[in-house]
């Protein structure tokens, strides 16, 4: 059963080596961060699992021991996903796998085995919810690190400049995020997510099926909106 869940945004940004002169204005976020995490390590889970939006080469699970990098971001920097595994043949991580791995690494997570999760754009919400069951149903006590972003098109300097709906769309998810609203977070419109290029979308969905009948109470650590991108940090338990 899921006994805690964490949900921290995903972009490279979050590594200080990658945001350069720009890493003290995710400073907040990254505290937030942290936060969650300790949250998930008081649970005292039997198993962490990571779930993370990725695009097709780094959907489905990923072993502990999984590497991944930030050299694509121009950044000598390695990550591994928990404790060394036997995972030195495995694919790399996703982009948002391996900032989970960062934040995981840069707290000195020990408390359960880690396992990955990418999952895809377009799966489907009652798909994501059947998921979250299965990895709800895997351990006596789950845990989940839940990565995603919400819209991307809060600003005009956004990656997917200024779209009105962003802002409602980022404060109802901050909100069913912040209470644990499982019907919510299902019924999320994953055209409008698309649209607005939130990332977490699916990985929401698959947190609000591992979720159903826990009984978990939710806590917002944090919302905002730099680089006109919406970060939503959350925690459940």
């Amino acid at each position: 059963m899921l006994v805690a869940a964490a949900v921290c945004p995903c972009p490279p940004l979050l590594v200080p080596e990658v945001a350069a002169g720009a890493a003290a204005e995710l400073d907040a976020a990254r505290t937030a961060c942290s936060d969650a995490l300790a949250v998930l390590a008081a649970a005292r889970p039997d198993r962490l699992v990571v779930v993370g939006p990725a695009e097709e080469p780094g959907r489905g699970p990923h072993p502990e021991g999984a590497r991944g990098s930030f050299a694509g971001y121009g950044v000598d920097l390695a990550v591994r996903l928990g404790q060394d595994g036997e995972a030195s043949s495995a694919r790399e991580l996703p982009s948002s796998l391996a900032v989970a791995a960062w934040l995981l690494e840069r707290t000195g997570w020990a408390a359960a085995p880690v396992e990955g999760l990418g999952v895809g754009e377009p799966l489907a919400a009652e798909r994501c919810a059947e998921v979250g069951r299965s990895i709800g149903a895997a351990a006596e006590r789950v845990a989940l690190l839940v990565m995603g972003d919400a819209s991307a098109c809060r600003t005009l300097k956004a990656p997917g400049y200024l779209d009105e709906r962003a802002a409602p769309f980022d404060a109802e998810v901050a909100r069913a995020l912040g209470t644990a609203d499982l019907a919510a977070l299902g019924a999320l419109d994953a055209e409008l997510a698309y649209e607005l290029k939130a990332s977490g979308r699916a990985p929401w969905q698959v947190l609000a099926g591992a979720a159903e009948g826990a009984g978990l109470t939710g806590a917002l650590l944090y919302e905002d909106a730099p680089y006109g991108v919406g970060y939503v940090v959350a925690t459940w338990s």
